[in-house]
């Protein structure tokens, strides 16, 4: 998917762009979009004069922000019922658990650093439903977070685009280096996890802290 970007970027135009980034934001089956990759290749592409930058981020924040409140209302409506379901291939149980540690552990702040985790960022406003947090402080952080990564990253390819020549030869690396970048701190987080985890007995998933 990541070599066909800007052909895809390009056929689908803002719309499919805003709406990838809140399927990923908030839907469950979304989380296996490629967000980071998707918001700089399309900022590179506006360096190329064929998407309007500013719009472009518009849209994308507002995608952003508006798909983690529809997991916030999914976690805290159905959040219980998520973990009597069955896995397959559009949902796992080991996602969610994960997602509620990471928010666990870092509390609202997890809204924001989430963001930049592939995975990690679909299912944590679940969390924070299913922890019935602030409503008020969940849109605070939310905001905060939306507003991070879709600007940094579009205007990371923006920047590219302009200051070096004939970037699009480099495009599918530097792709490629921020996906790897994206997925270190979640790889990093499951592997101090199954670490702990080897040391101490395992124990069922239990109901996030009320947070405010």
């Amino acid at each position: 998917m990541h070599n066909d970007l800007p052909t895809l970027i390009q056929s689908m135009g803002y719309l499919g762009v805003w709406a990838m980034i809140f399927a990923e934001s908030g839907l469950l089956i979304g989380f296996f979009l490629p967000g980071d990759s998707l918001l700089f290749t399309a900022g590179f592409l506006a360096s190329q004069n064929l998407l309007n930058p500013w719009l472009l981020i518009a849209g994308a924040a507002v995608a952003a922000v508006a798909g983690d409140n529809v997991g916030y209302v999914t976690g805290h409506r159905f959040g219980r019922q998520l973990f009597n379901r069955e896995d397959s291939w559009l949902f796992h149980k080991d996602h969610l658990i994960k997602a509620q540690r990471f928010f666990e552990r870092h509390g609202g702040k997890a809204l924001v650093l989430a963001r930049f985790m592939p995975v990690i960022r679909t299912f944590t406003p679940i969390t924070a439903g299913m922890g019935a947090m602030h409503y008020p402080t969940f849109w605070g952080y939310n905001l905060v977070g939306g507003l991070l990564w879709t600007v940094s990253l579009t205007l990371l390819g923006f920047f590219l685009g302009n200051v070096i020549p004939n970037v699009d030869r480099y495009l599918l690396p530097i792709v490629a280096g921020i996906v790897v970048i994206s997925v270190a701190p979640s790889a990093l987080h499951l592997w101090q996890a199954r670490r702990t985890h080897g040391r101490s007995p395992r124990r069922g998933p239990s109901a996030p802290k009320r947070r405010r």
